[in-house]
């Protein structure tokens, strides 16, 4: 590839994956905008995380279309190559976070329309905190990726096990509530929903992190232990 063309390449990849981390901001405001809507009761606020689905979408589409038309003019090799593939599966996870934070607010929706919130004391200020913990690390995976950092990609992938020990604990709390007031039944069931979609939350950026690790070693690292993603992470060249 001549210098220009290589040029063009180079802003190219660029552009696309500017348009990645824009996704992933209005993901991330997503999930953000949905907690915020189940902890403050906002109908409001549940109203605009699902207005934003379609955008979150239509960015997926014209994201995949422009990898798309690259791989057809560049013809890509190697380290290139798996950017362009990794980029591909960052945005399906992306899109997945957007689904997830529309899940909630759903639920969120429902609950206040069953009035549920005003009849019943629920631990629903408890799964903020999970809710941090995953957002968080979508943030940490995000700027891993602009970055391309394997360290910081590593750091993701070790946090994953919080967020699901908060899923248990939260789990388990509501079954508490379910067993002594039957009339929290539904309205709890609901809430498991919304744990494990935050659980999920923190699943997709494990699943970037993963990929951040695959561009830049060249090493499928999922469904590997930590400490074997440990050692590709950290490897040197």
């Amino acid at each position: 590839m001549d210098k220009h063309l290589s040029t063009q390449f180079d802003a190219e990849l660029s552009g696309v994956s500017t348009r990645v981390l824009e996704m992933g901001g209005m993901v991330e405001a997503q999930v953000a905008q949905a907690i915020y809507a189940l902890t403050h009761f906002s109908a409001e606020t549940a109203a605009q995380v699902l207005s934003a689905e379609s955008k979150v979408n239509a960015l997926e589409v014209e994201i995949d279309a422009d990898l798309s038309a690259i791989i057809a003019r560049r013809q890509p090799t190697a380290r290139d190559l798996r950017l362009l593939i990794a980029i591909s599966k960052t945005i399906g996870n992306l899109e997945r976070v957007g689904d997830e934070a529309a899940r909630i607010a759903r639920t969120v929706q429902n609950l206040i329309n069953t009035g549920v919130f005003s009849r019943l004391k629920l631990p629903v200020s408890d799964v903020s905190y999970e809710a941090d913990l995953a957002t968080a690390s979508l943030r940490k995976a995000l700027d891993s990726f602009a970055r391309l950092d394997t360290v910081q990609a590593l750091e993701v992938i070790k946090q994953d096990n919080l967020i699901d020990q908060e899923f248990d604990g939260m789990l388990r709390k509501l079954i508490t509530y379910m067993m002594e007031d039957p009339r929290t039944i539904s309205a709890s069931i609901d809430l498991v929903f919304v744990a494990k979609a935050i659980e999920r939350v923190g699943d997709h950026a494990k699943n970037l992190a993963e990929q951040v690790i695959y561009i830049v070693k060249g090493t499928d690292v999922r469904h590997n232990s930590v400490d074997a993603v440990e050692s590709v992470a950290l490897r040197r060249g």
